[in-house]
C-alpha cells in the first residue's frame, strides 16, 4: 500500500500540512528538527509525492514548453546551438522543479494553440522570425521568452547576445589582418533581426575605418554545415577576389572551411573564416575556428531565471536584456599577405 502524507505526518508526530509544507519546500514556518525528522521518514518510508495532485492544489503544471518551427522533414536537433539551449534549458529547469516540454512548431499561429493545449506554465520561442513573434496571438497569462530575438511583441520577452558588436568586431578583425574584399555569409535577412543586426554591424566597421565594402558581397545561404561545404567549393569560382569570410553561425562557417578544402584551398592561407557562437565543435576542426564567441550557458541561464521570477510574479515588468560578445581568436584567421 502506498505511503499517504497521513502516514507520515502520524510517525512524526506533526500536522498533515507540517509534512506537506516540508515536502514542497515551505518551511518558514517548520523548526529545523522536525524538517529533519520528517525527511528521514520519507526517505525511510519511500514516499513519493503525488505530482499531479501538488500541480494541481498550486494551479502550476510545472512544464516549461520550448517551442522550435521544424519544417515536416526536419529533426529539432540539427542545430547544435539549439542543441545547447535545450541541454541547458532542461538543466536549469530541472534545478527548479519544473520539467520541459519539447515541441516543433510547423506553422507559428500553432504557438498560442501549444501553449494552451499542454497548459504549460510558460514558454521559451527558440529559432522563430522577429516577423512571425510579432504576428504571434499570444495568451496574456503566460509568460512566454523568445531567444536571441528582437521583437517588438508585448508579450514575448527578449534575451539575445549583442549581434551588432559582434559584426563589428568581426569586421574589424578581418580588416585589421588586411582583408578588404570579405564576404558576409548568413540567411536571408529582412530589417529586423539577429542576422540584421550581425550584418549592420559587420557594415558598419568599414564605414569606421573608411574602407568601401560591396553590398553584393552577401551569400544568402541556410545555416547548416551542408550549405556551408557548397559555399566553401564554389567560393573561388563565385567570389574570386574574396580572401575572408564571416558566417554568421560556427555550422556554416565550419561547413566552408571543408569546402575550401574540398576544392583544393586552405584556411586561412586562402581564405580567412570567422564564425559566430563559440559551439564546443569549433575547437575540434582543422583549423580550429576564430569565432564570435557568446556564452550560450550564460544566455540560457538568464532566459531561465527571467522565465521563472515572470511565473512567480506575474506582474512584474517583462524587460529584455542583451548578453556580451568577444572574439576567439584561433587558427582560421590569417592575413591575405600569406597566400
Amino acid at each position: 500500500m502506498a505511503v499517504t502524507l497521513r502516514d507520515i505526518a502520524a510517525e512524526a508526530g506533526v500536522s498533515v500540512m507540517t509534512v506537506s509544507n516540508v515536502i514542497n519546500g515551505n518551511r518558514s514556518r517548520v523548526s529545523q528538527t522536525t524538517i529533519d525528522r520528517v525527511q528521514r521518514i520519507v526517505e525511510a518510508r519511500g514516499y513519493v509525492p503525488n505530482v499531479s495532485a501538488r500541480n494541481l492544489a498550486a494551479r502550476r503544471s510545472h512544464v516549461i514548453g520550448v517551442l522550435v518551427p521544424v519544417a515536416a522533414d526536419d529533426s529539432l536537433l540539427m542545430s547544435p546551438h539549439n542543441v545547447a539551449v535545450i541541454g541547458g534549458m532542461e538543466r536549469a529547469l530541472r534545478e527548479r522543479g519544473y520539467h520541459l516540454l519539447l515541441r516543433g512548431i510547423a506553422d507559428p499561429r500553432e504557438v498560442s494553440e501549444a501553449v494552451q493545449a499542454w497548459d504549460l506554465d510558460g514558454a521559451l520561442l527558440l529559432g522563430f522570425l522577429d516577423e512571425e513573434i510579432d504576428a504571434l496571438d499570444l495568451p496574456a497569462d503566460v509568460p512566454l521568452l523568445a531567444l536571441d530575438s528582437y521583437a517588438a511583441q508585448p508579450l514575448a520577452t527578449g534575451v539575445r547576445t549583442d549581434d551588432y558588436q559582434g559584426g563589428l568586431l568581426a569586421g574589424r578583425l578581418l580588416l585589421a589582418r588586411g582583408h578588404r574584399e570579405v564576404l558576409f555569409a548568413g540567411p536571408t535577412f529582412t530589417d529586423i533581426g539577429v542576422v540584421r543586426q550581425r550584418f549592420d554591424g559587420f557594415r558598419a566597421a568599414f564605414v569606421e575605418a573608411g574602407i568601401a565594402w560591396h553590398d553584393g558581397l552577401v551569400a544568402s545561404v541556410t545555416t547548416t554545415h551542408d550549405s556551408g561545404v557548397d559555399l566553401g567549393r564554389e567560393l573561388k569560382a563565385r567570389y574570386p577576389a574574396v580572401t575572408g569570410v564571416f558566417a554568421t553561425a560556427d555550422i556554416l562557417a565550419i561547413g566552408i572551411i571543408e569546402g575550401v578544402t574540398d576544392a583544393g584551398g586552405r584556411v586561412p592561407r586562402d581564405v580567412s573564416v570567422v564564425g559566430y557562437d563559440n559551439l564546443d565543435i569549433g575547437a575540434y576542426v582543422t583549423p580550429r575556428l576564430t569565432t564570435i564567441a557568446q556564452d550560450i550557458g550564460d544566455k540560457v541561464a538568464v532566459a531561465a531565471r527571467m522565465l521563472l521570477d515572470a511565473i512567480d510574479d506575474p506582474a512584474a515588468p517583462r524587460t529584455g536584456i542583451t548578453l556580451p560578445v568577444r572574439v576567439l581568436e584561433r587558427g582560421s584567421v590569417g592575413s591575405p599577405r600569406e597566400a
